[in-house]
């Protein structure tokens, strides 16, 4: 639902959304300048206004560091695109983890090109691969890093430090590869 508060004189519009899969209160500020909070589904609205004056800093700033790259709202992941993209994504992420696969013994059930709006890829407990489509317009070094972390889920379901030292063991240089994948979010989703 679409709201409204006043933070430090300044009106703010943000969309809410409660989820019965969210643990916490969770601020997203999106490239065009939207700003979304996700409140768990037993949460008062009020939850969401306090957690709003207390990251009302963090807020402004977001904002502001997108506002320097003056990027417009456009329509995102469109029909058209999704059709067009859906199977170049499908076989690079059946290739690519067939090959991670074949080197460190996963073993995954199926693969779904998705669109999804915040994620570049989930796993499930059955063994399910998810890719959002977009895989297929990144370098592939990003790709490869969307689907070796995927694929480490299966053998640690959570991001412990086990985790990440086997997503360490297969792409060393995983760290920069988060890094760069953030930026190309801004401009991909």
């Amino acid at each position: 639902m679409q709201k409204q508060i006043v933070l430090q004189d300044r009106t703010v519009d943000y969309t809410l959304r409660k989820s019965r899969r969210a643990r916490r209160v969770r601020l997203a500020v999106h490239a065009d300048g939207r700003v979304a909070v996700v409140i768990p589904f037993f949460f008062k609205e009020i939850r969401a206004e306090r957690f709003l004056r207390e990251k009302s800093t963090w807020l402004f700033s977001k904002i502001a560091f997108f506002q320097q790259f003056h990027v417009r709202a456009t329509a995102r992941q469109s029909a058209e695109e999704y059709v067009r993209y859906r199977d170049v994504a499908y076989q690079l992420a059946v290739e690519r983890a067939r090959y991670f696969s074949a080197f460190y013994g996963f073993n995954f059930n199926r693969i779904t090109i998705k669109r999804q709006r915040t994620r570049w890829g989930s796993c499930s407990k059955i063994g399910n691969l998810n890719f959002h489509y977009k895989i297929a317009l990144l370098p592939p070094h990003l790709a490869d890093y969307i689907i070796v972390h995927e694929l480490c889920h299966l053998k640690e379901f959570n991001h412990s430090c086990n985790f990440w030292k086997k997503v360490g063991e297969i792409m060393p240089d995983y760290l920069n590869a988060r890094r760069e994948l953030k930026n190309c979010m801004m401009h991909l989703m």
